[in-house]
């Protein structure tokens, strides 16, 4: 699945070259001088020709060669290259990744514009840099590699001030923004105002890959504290160093944001990011109706599931109509777990006609195994595919998934739990032997060290006769005769 994502993301970067018959309007600059260069917006280095120079106040603060557009992006390819070639016999695969991150955040902190075009033409080398896997390094560690702000950071102190604060962004216009409040980071958990990475690098994605004007969107970070004792502790940590507000004092938080959202952009999409699950929920309830707003982890991984679940289906040489007869076993109860039942579900409502039925050939499990009804202590959000212990012969609340996979024989074994290696070889050698003509496998937690499995050991222990879908990036697996692209 991620390998097709970056494929589609690489045709679609080809196929826009920026060349338009319609003449552009002049770029009217109010600044002058260094304040230029020190704008990623519009800086073009030593791009500038004399005539710009002097007429904005440049002359004598660049090197006076004039260095093209594509001598610059040439420059900085072979910079890049020389780093990797540089670095290649490294055993430090997390150090090699996060200086990768570091050249290329140098870039766009100063040439926004060569920045997305060297992007853009490498979206297949430089997405794992810029998201996932590296964002989940550069998150843990982000307030050692500050050096400028990018984005917007609202936080508790501003009850109040949030209205005014946001005419503090330069661009009239924002189409998009990405928010998180830094809670349930990828699968690390509660990182706080360090969560800022999600929206930055999601957002570079979407303008590299689905062409969004980058002057038009905006990564903002709600610091409503963190209960990561670690950060609290350390000195250094850049955002609130409290506990993480509660109840009606969180949810009056985000109320005055999205109010102030609504006011200076109305038309702009809010993207909710890596909320912990209670609120994940409670804030889509809240908002789904009254603004254009969606959730991420809910909404948008469940929508890129199904369409793998479908898309198994028909890789197993069987018709779509077949998919309410799939029997899916689900790891991991929290808004992705979640969100993905939740849609999958509705499918098969659309396709029979039937809700009463529709959840039967679903199993969720959790850190403590098969969820039924007998369950105590249950999350709402998890109660309807809550399995009832009188309809599922031979399993019992809290049987482990070895033992589900053992007696359900799923066709689809689906991780979310954002714990890495809980598809372990017994599980794998136990769904190689479920029946299934051709058994998928998708291991979509992140960064990589979360995954459930990796792609070779789903084809070492469950064959090679699989379908394999991961939520991060993996080598390709070289089996007998042919490549297997994961």
């Amino acid at each position: 699945m991620w390998s097709l994502t970056k494929f589609v993301a690489s045709r679609l970067s080809r196929s826009r070259r920026f060349f338009s018959s319609v003449i552009p309007r002049p770029c009217i600059i109010q600044k002058r001088g260094a304040d230029i260069l020190h704008d990623p917006w519009i800086n073009k280095d030593t791009g500038f020709p004399l005539t710009e120079r002097n007429r904005l106040g440049l002359r004598g603060l660049l090197p006076p060669r004039v260095i093209s557009f594509e001598q610059q992006y040439a420059r900085f390819m072979e910079s890049y290259r020389s780093l990797e070639k540089n670095t290649v016999s490294e055993s430090d695969t997390s150090h090699v990744a996060l200086a990768k991150w570091r050249i290329l955040n140098r870039l766009h902190d100063r040439n926004e514009t060569l920045y997305f075009r060297v992007l853009i033409d490498n979206i297949k080398d430089f997405a794992p840099i810029i998201y996932t896997p590296t964002v989940g390094l550069v998150c843990q560690n982000y307030s050692g590699l500050f050096r400028r702000p990018r984005g917007m950071y609202f936080s508790a102190k501003d009850k109040g001030e949030m209205m005014s604060m946001i005419y503090n962004w330069p661009a009239q216009m924002v189409d998009m923004i990405v928010l998180t409040d830094g809670s349930r980071i990828l699968g690390l958990g509660d990182l706080g105002v360090h969560g800022i990475g999600i929206p930055i690098g999601k957002l570079d994605m979407y303008v590299a890959a689905a062409g969004l004007n980058p002057q038009r969107i905006l990564p903002v970070m709600l610091d409503v504290g963190t209960n990561n004792l670690k950060l609290i502790e350390d000195p250094l940590y850049l955002g609130l160093r409290q506990p993480r507000l509660e109840g009606e004092e969180y949810l009056s938080t985000i109320d005055e944001f999205i109010e102030a959202v609504l006011t200076r952009w109305p038309k702009a999409i809010v993207q909710f990011e890596d909320f912990q699950m209670k609120w994940a929920f409670e804030t889509l309830k809240r908002y789904r109706e009254r603004f254009c707003m969606f959730n991420d982890d809910i909404q948008g991984t469940a929508g890129v599931a199904l369409a793998g679940l479908l898309g198994t289906v028909r890789a197993q040489g069987r018709s779509l109509d077949d998919f309410p007869n799939q029997k899916i076993v689900v790891v991991g109860a929290g808004s992705a777990g979640l969100g993905v039942l939740s849609m999958a579900v509705q499918a098969v409502v659309r396709m029979t006609g039937n809700a009463e039925t529709a959840a039967q050939k679903f199993f969720l499990l959790d850190k403590d195994g098969l969820i039924t009804k007998e369950r105590k202590n249950l999350d709402p959000a998890a109660v309807p595919f809550a399995k009832d212990p009188g309809l599922i012969v031979g399993l019992r609340d809290g049987d482990s998934l070895l033992e589900v996979v053992k007696k359900v024989k799923p066709d689809v074994l689906l991780g979310l739990s954002g714990v890495g290696g809980v598809f372990n070889e017994e599980v794998l050698k136990a769904l190689r032997e479920s029946g299934s003509n051709r058994p998928a496998i998708f291991a979509m937690s992140n960064p990589t060290m979360n995954a459930e499995c990796t792609a070779v050991e789903a084809f070492k222990h469950a064959g090679e006769n699989i379908v394999f879908a991961s939520g991060s990036p993996f080598e390709n697996v070289q089996l007998v005769v042919v490549i297997i692209t994961s």
